[in-house]
Order: structure tokens, then C-alpha cells, then sequence
């Protein structure tokens, strides 16, 4: 095997070894993304098994993403000591979480909610994984259609995952919705399961536990806190009209394709966050007028008009969303929503988006139109 060598991270890479190591990467999220979005589904329905089917056919992604992390790091081929870190990190905080997972199921049972410590820390280490292999393919990538493409699916990855939490409100939105109309979509010895966990009968307050653990605020606030900065970031490093909006219509589109062929199949069917997609679209045109603004902001001579400017941009973008998440509870279904949550989602936005403009202002205003790695692809980063 001729590559098969050891080697320093970030050493030249032949550009086929860097492609076949990429694409590698978008199998084994592919095969994540099937098993988690299954995931969900599955516990709103069966009681929980270890090696349910969606737990085999995510594990099959992360055994490929194992491998793959492990040829990184041996060879040094395909990414920079920065991207190799933050693959390794994420991959070993994940192998951590799964076993914390099963003695946490063990130990308690159900887990209620999807937002428990040791899901938390699945989503952690599926985070700096996606990272590092987001930064990977940025820096070795060469410039043109191929990099832009893979870019944006390795963001439609990310948003999914950080997106993951929130499904189970979600779920749980159209569950206690159909328990009011009397049926009920799991089966009842998960239901008696959690209702003995909760020490309740199988009523409508065991339900609302069991469907819509956490407060109401959480959704909007983490939707727009989290979920538009992944956005924000990818329109920054993509560097194109439409990125973020590409992105969240390639996460919500596999949301709304996956939807029939689970609920056809038995399965609970889900709210799919549209809104998402207006999100995306208020993104891309927010950065029309907010980077002139925030790099305002951001200089030297920066004055109070422009931060004023920044200050309503932002403010825009997040009443946009907002003004779309309840309309999209109105018509379509979706978690209850808490308006007066629009102060801490703005504010948190608000503080990310400037942490992502500083950031790649430090690294120069054409990060991503001009290549950071001239050399083949792989080779070190200058710096």
C-alpha cells in the first residue's frame, strides 16, 4: 500500500488519496444521518433497545468515521495538525459518550429527554468531528465547484447535528397533540415504561413529561442561537450569495423526504422545521448590508451609527425568523413558541455573529474566494 505510511498531520496529500478520504467522510455521515434521523422516531415508539436498527446503522457510520480518523492520523494525510485535532477530539469524546450513554440507560432507564448529559456529549463529539472534517476539506480542497459543493454538504451535516436536540420537541408537539385527539403513537409498553419511571398513571401529564420535557423557551432560542450561527458560518466560509440558504433547504429537504417514509412505515411523524429555510434566506441577504456594518463595528474608528446598523440587521434577522417560526405553529405545527425568548435568542446572535465576523476578518476579507492552502492538497497551512 503505498500510502500507507506514517506521516506528520498536513503532509502533501495526491489530490485522488484526498478525494477518496473526503468522500469517505460523506458515507459514513450519510450513514449517521440515516441512523439518527430513524433514531428519533424509533423512541417515540418502541422502547429502547441497544441494538435497535437505527443504533446498527449509525454505528456503521461511525465505525467508518473511526477508520477514517485513524488513516489521519497515522498517515497525516488530508488534514493540518488544527483539523486532525479537532477529528480526533470529536471522535474520541463520542467513542466516551457511548458507553456513559448505555450505563446511563441502564442505570435510569428511559432517558426522557434528548437533550440528557450523555446525548450532550454525543452531539459534542459528533461537532469538533464534523468540524475537523469541514476544516480539512476547506484548506485542502482546490478551488472550483467540487469544493464548494462538498463545503456546503459537510454545513448541512453540521446544521443536522446541532439541529438533533430539538427534534424531540419536535416529535413530542404532534405526540401530546394526538394524545388530546385520543390516539396515541407509542406503544403502550413504552408508555407504561415511562409512566412507572415517573411514578404517574398513563395521563396527560406522564405525556407532556414525556413529550415536552424542557421549557418552551429552549426551542427558539437554541434554533436561533445555534442554528443561524451554523448558518451565518457557512455563508462566511462558502463565501456565496445563497450558501445558507442551500444549506438549511439541504438539511429541511432530508427532513421532509424522510417524514412519509417513516410515518407510512408506523412511525411518529415529526414537525420539520421550515422555517429554517426562511432563516437561511434572511442570512444570505442580511449579509448584503450587516458585513459592512460589523466590519464597522469591528475597525478602529468604529462609530455608534454603526453598530446601531449592525445592531438592526441582526434584529431583523431574528424577528424574521421568529415571525416565521409562529406562523409555521400555526399552520404546520411546531414547538410552542415564547416571544419574550426573542431577547435572549437575539442578544445570543448577536454575540456569536460578531465572534464569526472577527474571526475570519482575522484571516483576511477573501478567506474563502483565494485558497489557504496554494500548495497540492493537504499540505501545511502557511502559518
Amino acid at each position: 500500500m503505498p500510502y500507507w505510511t506514517r506521516g506528520q498531520a498536513g503532509r502533501e496529500t495526491p489530490q485522488d488519496l484526498f478525494r477518496v478520504l473526503y468522500f469517505g467522510w460523506l458515507v459514513a455521515l450519510t450513514l449517521k444521518l440515516l441512523g439518527s434521523a430513524w433514531d428519533v422516531s424509533w423512541h417515540f415508539k418502541w422502547l429502547r433497545d441497544d441494538l435497535a436498527p437505527p443504533h446498527l446503522l449509525n454505528s456503521a457510520g461511525t465505525a467508518i468515521a473511526v477508520a477514517l480518523t485513524l488513516i489521519h492520523g497515522y498517515t497525516g494525510y488530508g488534514a493540518d495538525k488544527a483539523a486532525l485535532r479537532l477529528i480526533q477530539w470529536g471522535t474520541g469524546i463520542f467513542l466516551i459518550a457511548v458507553p456513559l450513554d448505555l450505563i446511563n440507560h441502564r442505570v435510569n432507564g428511559l432517558d426522557i429527554t434528548s437533550w440528557s448529559p450523555s446525548h450532550i456529549m454525543l452531539y459534542v463529539g459528533t461537532f469538533f468531528m464534523i468540524a475537523g472534517v469541514i476544516r480539512g476539506w476547506f484548506m485542502g480542497a482546490p478551488p472550483g465547484r467540487e469544493r464548494t459543493v462538498v463545503l456546503g454538504a459537510f454545513f448541512a451535516f453540521f446544521l443536522e447535528n446541532v439541529h438533533f436536540p430539538e427534534q424531540h420537541q419536535e416529535y413530542g408537539i404532534l405526540s401530546i397533540g394526538a394524545w388530546d385527539n385520543h390516539v396515541t403513537y407509542a406503544e403502550p409498553i413504552l408508555l407504561r415504561f415511562a409512566a412507572d419511571q415517573m411514578e404517574r398513571p398513563v395521563d396527560r401529564e406522564m405525556m407532556m413529561g414525556f413529550t415536552l420535557p424542557v421549557p418552551d423557551a429552549l426551542y427558539p432560542v437554541y434554533a436561533v442561537v445555534v442554528g443561524l450561527s451554523v448558518l451565518v458560518v457557512a455563508r462566511l466560509l462558502i463565501g456565496r450569495f445563497g450558501a445558507a440558504t442551500l444549506v438549511a433547504a439541504a438539511y429541511v429537504g432530508f427532513r421532509t423526504v424522510i417524514w412519509p417514509l417513516l410515518t407510512f412505515t408506523g412511525f411518529p411523524p415529526s414537525a420539520v422545521p421550515f422555517f429554517l429555510v426562511v432563516a437561511g434566506l434572511v442570512v444570505d441577504l442580511a449579509f448584503l448590508v450587516r458585513v459592512p456594518a460589523v466590519r464597522a463595528v469591528l475597525g478602529a474608528a468604529a462609530g455608534t451609527a454603526a453598530a446601531y446598523a449592525a445592531l438592526a440587521v441582526q434584529s431583523t434577522v431574528m424577528g424574521a425568523v421568529y415571525g416565521v417560526l409562529k406562523g409555521q405553529e400555526e399552520l404546520l405545527g411546531a414547538p410552542p413558541l415564547v416571544p419574550s425568548s426573542a431577547v435572549w435568542a437575539g442578544l445570543g446572535l448577536l454575540a456569536v455573529w460578531l465572534a464569526a465576523e472577527w474571526a475570519t476578518r482575522r484571516r483576511g476579507p477573501r478567506m474563502v474566494e483565494t485558497p489557504a492552502v496554494p500548495t497540492p492538497a493537504g499540505a501545511a497551512a502557511p502559518g
